[in-house]
């Protein structure tokens, strides 16, 4: 028998004696919601994540409770402490008996091989890879000739970002699986936006998760790592599983807050039910591949072709908040279009001292005069915003290293009442190579809620007012103006 059917047959065990008979989420919702499993038939309930902390709680309370499955699509899965700790409440969750799937692109996944096998090795654990053409089982020379023979291959990447808990509630949004992204780093932090959806949603978005789970295009890492499987042994995976736990009880890698605020969540949650704002919700998604590919760097997509038909129905007001800004072939001359209109046209976006990014920001340093120019009126983040004790208030220890902060919410708001939040940049990349999912929903009330934030974003303190005759540019150093410049020379903005 081999190591690898010997470690199946232990884990069977080890999952058999350690599941336990628990309420399940439809079950904890009926008893907490007295409507909500009616209104979740053919409506959705939304509850917008703002903070980092709360994002955690959410996902971590969920896979805690979760019963049957979890399914997971990520473009980030770091091996930080977020990351660890998420892998760690999925390997729990699957100790418990719960059908645990993951899929990650192939770019940033830092995982080493090994841990991914032993990860998976688990009955109850599948991990799926994402077009796997530079890291993950690829060696160097197969790497380089994959860059020279296939530019466009692999630059489409899988930027989507779902959980989904039970199929019935799900989350999604800006937030990757890594520090940065939930307040958690000592030096840079993103400001985020996820949301957490419940009911009718939730379908649409594990229809999409298993479109791309069964693609050709999402390898098991058993069959990618294949070699390096014939070398594991049961004693490996059990070693590994008891690391992963002692980690996340160590005091010192789990904030004690957080842990005793996602103990606190039951109580919580039944408020957050009452709370939640009831709408059709539409759940915008690619799929796998983006298109044909026949366009080469182009092409676009179902969510590009969604939002850019919102944003030109536009009568009123578009407020947008993107990371990243580099319009589109056509986005320039759709802004003006809509300013000559009458139509007020604000963007929320990351300044040269906040963004993480320096080749898009080039691409957006580029543009900026022109866009200024169309009658948009830009905000530029703050790297050390006056929203920052709010963003890190339960965090003393994240707190006394002052991390910088950068936009990464990928927001907009039409007309006061119809408002997407998902994973969708203004940039090339977006509408032309990587794959993307948000929610789109007309509601005055989610309206209100994400234009407030997105504005408290937009004031003084937290951002500049970027005009004709000012940019903060002058605000970072030599050294990085420098660098952005340099890569003002290279035509890059087909894959920024």
């Amino acid at each position: 028998m081999s190591n690898y059917r010997k470690l199946v047959l232990v884990l069977i065990a080890v999952t058999a004696a350690s599941s336990a008979v628990a309420q399940s989420l439809t079950s904890w919702v009926d008893a907490n919601c007295d409507d909500c499993t009616a209104r979740m038939a053919d409506s959705t309930g939304v509850y917008v994540l703002e903070k980092g902390e709360e994002s955690l709680i959410g996902r971590a309370w969920l896979a805690q409770h979760a019963t049957q499955s979890i399914d997971i699509q990520y473009f980030i899965w770091s091996s930080d402490n977020i990351g660890t700790l998420a892998a760690e409440m999925l390997l729990s969750a699957a100790e418990r008996g719960v059908a645990v799937r993951v899929l990650v692109d192939d770019v940033l996944v830092d995982a080493d091989d090994r841990t991914l096998l032993l990860l998976s090795a688990h009955p109850k654990v599948q991990i799926r890879i994402y077009n796997p053409k530079i890291s993950v089982g690829v060696g160097f020379w197969q790497r380089i000739k994959n860059a020279v023979t296939g530019f466009r291959e692999i630059n489409q990447r899988m930027h989507d970002k779902t959980a989904i808990f039970d199929g019935v509630a799900g989350i999604t949004g800006g937030r990757n699986m890594a520090d940065e992204y939930f307040d958690y780093d000592h030096e840079y932090n993103f400001r985020d936006r996820d949301v957490l959806l419940l009911g009718h949603a939730v379908s649409d978005m594990t229809e999409n998760f298993e479109e791309f789970w069964n693609s050709d295009l999402a390898v098991p890492v058993e069959r990618l790592l294949s070699d390096e499987l014939t070398r594991l042994s049961p004693l490996d995976a059990m070693r590994r599983s008891e690391e992963l736990h002692a980690y996340a009880a160590d005091p010192a890698n789990f904030e004690f807050g957080v842990r005793e605020a996602i103990d606190a969540t039951p109580d919580f949650f039944p408020h957050l039910l009452q709370t939640l704002v009831w709408a059709d919700v539409s759940f915008l998604s690619d799929r796998p591949g983006k298109n044909s590919g026949s366009a080469g760097l182009g092409g676009g997509g179902e969510s590009t072709y969604h939002l850019i038909d919102a944003v030109r129905n536009a009568r009123e007001s578009v407020l947008i908040q993107s990371p990243y800004l580099i319009l589109p072939e056509g986005g320039i001359e759709l802004l003006r279009e809509l300013t000559n209109k009458g139509v007020r046209v604000r963007i929320s976006t990351n300044s040269l001292a906040s963004t993480d990014n320096i080749p898009a920001f080039s691409g957006y340093q580029r543009q900026r005069e022109d866009i200024l120019k169309a009658g948009v009126e830009i905000y530029e983040f703050m790297p050390e915003p006056n929203s920052h004790a709010q963003l890190v208030e339960r965090y003393d220890r994240i707190s006394h290293y002052a991390p910088v902060f950068g936009l990464h919410a990928k927001s907009m708001v039409i007309d006061g009442n119809m408002v997407f939040i998902g994973t969708f940049n203004l940039d090339p990349r977006s509408a032309n190579l990587n794959t993307e999912v948000g929610m789109l929903a007309r509601d005055h009330e989610l309206a209100r809620q994400v234009t407030e934030s997105i504005e408290t974003d937009m004031l003084p303190g937290n951002s500049w007012p970027t005009t004709l005759d000012f940019n903060p540019d002058f605000t970072v150093s030599r050294t990085k103006r420098l660098r952005t410049w340099i890569n003002r020379l290279f035509p890059l903005d087909p894959i920024l």
